[in-house]
């Protein structure tokens, strides 16, 4: 996005503010976005009134929005908001030279109004709930997890493996969603900057750098994404230096991906990288994957690799069953919706699917900020949890200080 459109968003944030304020407490289905380097806001409301799943074939779903959980479950089931109302907001132009375009609200508070009206909408957490998901993980705990992590490895039971910590996060009084929001949208114009309400789910805020599959006409698109180090000076990807480390835990990604090719016997794609990319405040190393549908004639490649990826070796591990086990038998909370998968689907003739990465899950009272790390056998525990740190500020540092 570029700097001349920023000033333009003070009006975004009272229409935004409004426009939750309004759809949440009537009980809507709300999912909001923008999609990498694009100028566009995208919004889709569900008036339905009806919590739906639905099966994972994109190709014959409607215009909607798909929410999976982590835990790869046995129905292969995810949530679906489907867009009983959609419209784009260019972030380039003046929110009152937009408005007859938009969604039409019946009144427009005051901003502070329809914030604290906000505040009190989210899903609520309940004391089992919340025990489930544990308090947070404190350091002692989480670097003998990756300790664990690293002596399987060592004894052959896995190759890698993506340990994760959930940290919790107070809301002052003041806590202001919209402006949150407005201001991830200015700091990550890399990312797929996210939020939706889906009520008795969750209320989720976010911004991956992730896609675990698109389509777009004829055009299949992945990526393997691994590898972490903040970025420094004024050109953070010409001081890049990669590990040993972290550039074989990126192999391992792209390996996986093009196993699960093979699976399927597709053996026409092009493969780019790796490259350094720049995720907000954080670089990676990034693999690119396209495949032309048409060509392979395979028009469901899309649902296919989805079910195939999910969940992926860069937040789970490999082999994959194996190192589901040994999360579900270590990690002391439940991931719920993080590095589980979100995205439009079937929207203006694309779908595009991201990990649910750099994400927090709102209550009324505190943000739950999820981070995990790649462990193989040369990692050093205390160095994978400085990376949850940088990867839990990403959002984190958006909810305690929201005015530039």
């Amino acid at each position: 996005m570029q700097e001349t459109t920023l000033a333009k968003l003070e009006g975004l944030e009272h229409y935004l503010a409004n426009l939750l304020a309004y759809w949440m407490e009537m009980g809507g289905q709300i999912a909001i976005w923008r999609k990498p380097k694009s100028n566009f806001l995208q919004v889709l409301i569900d008036k339905s009134g009806q919590l739906k799943r639905v099966p994972l074939n994109l190709e014959e779903l409607p215009a909607g929005f798909v929410v999976h959980p982590f835990e790869d479950q046995a129905d292969r089931m995810a949530f679906f908001m489907e867009a009983s109302e959609y419209f784009k907001v260019d972030l380039g132009q003046s929110i009152e030279s937009q408005l007859e375009e938009l969604e039409p609200l019946p009144l427009m508070l005051p901003t502070p109004e329809a914030v604290q009206k906000i505040r009190h909408l989210f899903v609520k957490v309940d004391h089992t709930e919340e025990g489930k998901t544990g308090v947070g993980m404190e350091k002692p705990a989480f670097l003998d997890l990756v300790k664990k992590g690293i002596a399987s490895i060592e004894s052959g039971q896995l190759s890698k493996i993506v340990p994760a910590r959930r940290k919790t996060l107070p809301l002052e009084a003041s806590f202001d969603l919209a402006a949150a929001f407005k201001n991830l949208l200015s700091s990550y114009p890399n990312a797929f900057i996210n939020f939706f309400h889906l009520p008795g789910v969750g209320t989720w805020l976010g911004a991956s750098p992730e896609v675990l599959i698109q389509t777009k006409g004829d055009t299949f698109y992945t990526m393997s994404l691994a590898g972490t180090q903040k970025a420094k000076g004024d050109n953070p990807i010409k001081n890049a230096a990669w590990t040993q480390k972290e550039i074989e835990e990126q192999a391992l990604v792209s390996r996986y991906i093009v196993d699960c090719f093979k699976k399927i016997r597709l053996r026409e794609y092009d493969e780019h990288g790796p490259k350094t990319v720049v995720a907000g405040n954080l670089l990676h190393l990034r693999s690119d994957f396209r495949v032309d549908m048409k060509a392979t004639n395979f028009p469901q490649l899309g649902s296919v690799m989805l079910q195939l990826l999910h969940p992926t070796s860069a937040v789970c591990g490999m082999p994959r069953q194996a190192a589901l086990e040994f999360l579900k038998e270590n990690e002391s909370f439940d991931r719920s919706l993080f590095a589980g998968f979100i995205g439009p689907v079937n929207v203006e003739g694309e779908t595009s699917i991201f990990v649910n990465l750099r994400t927090a899950r709102l209550t009324e009272n505190a943000a739950w900020l999820y981070a995990g790390a790649g462990v193989t056998e040369d990692s050093d525990p205390e160095s994978e949890w400085e990376e949850t740190e940088m990867k839990c500020d990403i959002i984190g540092n958006h909810l305690k200080n929201q005015r530039p």
